[in-house]
């Protein structure tokens, strides 16, 4: 086998492919020929030391992938050779084998094919929990996603008009406007015209009749934070699920008084761990949703697994419209 070793996290320059031997399944373990493995925003925290998940080194990068199961350790039942499966380990998705946790993996329905399982878990689980979980977001309710051109912002916005929601959705350029009203969005904001010290909170005002948004769905962080929420209705939720502008902001919290709102926090990793059965109803779920077309991710383009480092510089540059996939 192959793959893109992590020996020292100090940024995608460091990674390297190489030959190492194929390892065998433990008790519990699946050997999985990895056809798809997608980039999301964790991975490149993880080669730059950053995330708050930290693997032994070295290790190979790659948290979300799907592929073809080759082999099973003792005690695995549930799965079997030949089968095909997605699954979310955190680690050893980019390249071309990997070991992976057999609970962890999740059993391909016919017709699921591998780039888009490879690019599902991650952002519709995460989105599923937060809008409908954490949320609680209802029919005829209006969500306002930041960062709604991305992998997440496309997910929720499936997800919000498969329940019967409004959505406003708030993005960096008119390209990633237009996307995402290919994707359901009901309304948009340019965010690259509508600033946060200029007329961002003008619009949503103008985009709700005054009432402001009942949820908003927040992946972004950084100064887009504090204008949204000051712009939210009453007993409003503000969804705080990820940081990929890199500031972490500081909410005034006399705004959650005055608003009857409420500052909610979206973990989906630990949700899965401390919740697995609620977890596993979201996935059957999102499941029948994607064989009934109310979701299906957005792939901004497949790559050959030897490009990863071309895929990760263009994540960099924030010009990824939904999700980057590498095949094998």
């Amino acid at each position: 086998m192959h793959a893109w070793l992590c020996e020292t996290p100090v940024g995608v320059d460091a990674l390297s492919w190489k030959e190492l031997p194929t390892p065998v399944p433990k008790p519990g373990e699946v050997l999985i020929a990895i056809k798809a493995a997608s980039l999301n925003f964790p991975d490149l925290l993880i080669v730059q030391n950053k995330y708050q998940f930290k693997p032994p080194l070295p290790f190979v990068p790659g948290s979300e992938y799907a592929g073809v199961v080759e082999a099973v350790g003792d005690g695995v039942t549930h799965l079997k050779p030949g089968q095909n499966v997605a699954c979310l380990s955190g680690t050893g998705g980019f390249g071309t084998h990997t070991l992976a946790p057999a609970a962890l993996c999740f059993p391909l329905p016919e017709g699921f094919g591998h780039v888009d399982a490879a690019a599902f878990i991650m952002i519709y689980a995460t989105s599923y929990h937060a809008l409908l979980d954490r949320a609680a977001l209802k029919a005829g309710e209006t969500v306002l996603i930041l960062g709604a051109a991305g992998g997440v912002g496309t997910a929720a916005i499936q997800i919000a008009k498969a329940v019967g929601a409004r959505v406003i959705a708030a993005a960096s350029s008119d390209e990633k406007c237009a996307l995402c009203r290919a994707e359901g969005a009901d309304e948009t904001l340019n965010y690259s015209v509508h600033t946060p010290s200029g007329s961002f909170r003008d619009e949503i005002k103008r985009l709700t009749g005054g009432k402001g948004p009942d949820v908003v769905y927040d992946p972004v962080g950084g100064e887009f934070a504090e204008p949204a929420f000051r712009s939210i209705a009453w007993r409003g939720r503000y969804l705080v699920v990820g940081f990929a502008s890199g500031p972490i902001p500081n909410l005034p919290l006399n705004l959650a008084l005055l608003k009857g709102a409420s500052i909610v926090g979206v973990f989906w990793g630990d949700y899965a761990k401390r919740e697995p059965r609620a977890n596993a109803a979201d996935m059957a779920t999102l499941a029948q949703w994607y064989a009934q077309g109310k979701v299906k991710p957005v792939i901004d383009r497949t790559l050959p697994m030897a490009e990863l480092k071309q895929a990760y510089a263009v994540m960099g540059s924030r010009s990824v419209k939904g999700k980057l996939v590498m095949v094998n």
